[in-house]
């Protein structure tokens, strides 16, 4: 994107960070989660799922994915910053999932209200005061739109009940990290890394907001070249994701679903952001 370029999802380390930089800087979007997260072997078998949904293979990991209450479960890192777990590759795996891009069949049940937590216990998960202000911001982008899904904040620390906890990684980076919805529920865990402290709260607010949208179903917008990284890209070939009607299939730079993120983010969903939204749901 424009300034300091972020890999939403894990930024790995200063060399990432480096190789993504262009004259304004920039971090990946989901920038890449360094390896705070105990990583595991990922099989062939498990590649060639993630190939079969039309994800780039090159950086997919298997984690030891951080929960709210410092648990961990095994998952699938992909692109930076989209979680998935073994079941629901799987059932994705099964799915005829055809076209271009933007979003999977996996989407959230509508109408309906998604109840929010951000999550404030202790200093290791607990967000900043920075980030809940963010949050809060980011689920006024939400509820601003004209679409069948009505969300709710509270903070506090019984998340159980909740359909999307937003917590802290304690590893240093920016960025963060979601995965996709799955039986008509958004995903439940939504992670901001500590880093993001050293931004904004508008870029916060960006970080958060895009995360969320992959917890509802959306895809990065420019999955298929990763141009906002500064990479022309390895495609993903010419089917893979869901065209959203009435959304670009070209690279738009205005979109908070871009892999990489600026460090100068408004933290508002683009004009083509709020069109997919609203037709999605």
């Amino acid at each position: 994107m424009k300034t300091q370029k972020l890999l939403l999802g894990i930024l790995a380390t200063g060399a990432l960070l480096t190789s993504c930089q262009k004259e304004e800087t920039s971090t990946p979007e989901e920038t890449q989660m360094e390896k705070t997260t105990q990583q595991t072997k990922i099989s062939k078998e498990e590649l060639k799922q993630i190939d079969n949904l039309h994800f780039n293979t090159e950086d997919a990991e298997a984690i030891d994915f951080l929960l709210p209450n410092g648990e961990t479960k095994k998952s699938f890192l992909i692109e930076g910053d989209i979680v998935l777990e073994q079941e629901q590759l799987e059932s994705m795996s099964s799915a005829n999932v055809t076209d271009k891009q933007y979003r999977t069949y996996n989407l959230v049940s509508s109408p309906r209200n998604v109840n929010v937590i951000g999550f404030t216990g202790g200093s290791e998960q607990g967000l900043t005061s920075k980030q809940r202000t963010a949050l809060q911001r980011a689920i006024t982008n939400y509820n601003s739109l004209n679409i069948g899904l009505n969300f709710t904040l509270t903070f506090g620390t019984n998340y159980g009940s909740y359909d999307i906890v937003v917590y802290q990684n304690s590893n240093g980076q920016a960025g963060g990290v979601a995965g996709f919805p799955s039986g008509g529920d958004p995903y439940k865990y939504v992670q901001i890394f500590s880093g993001m402290e050293n931004y904004s709260t508008a870029t916060n607010e960006h970080v958060i907001t895009h995360e969320i949208g992959h917890s509802v179903g959306l895809r990065h917008t420019d999955w298929y070249s990763r141009q906002s990284c500064g990479q022309s890209g390895e495609s993903a070939g010419s089917d893979g994701a869901v065209h959203i009607p009435g959304t670009p299939t070209e690279f738009d730079s205005n979109s908070i679903m871009l892999a990489c993120f600026s460090s100068s983010e408004s933290g508002n969903f683009g004009y083509y952001d709020e069109v997919a939204l609203e037709y999605l749901y």
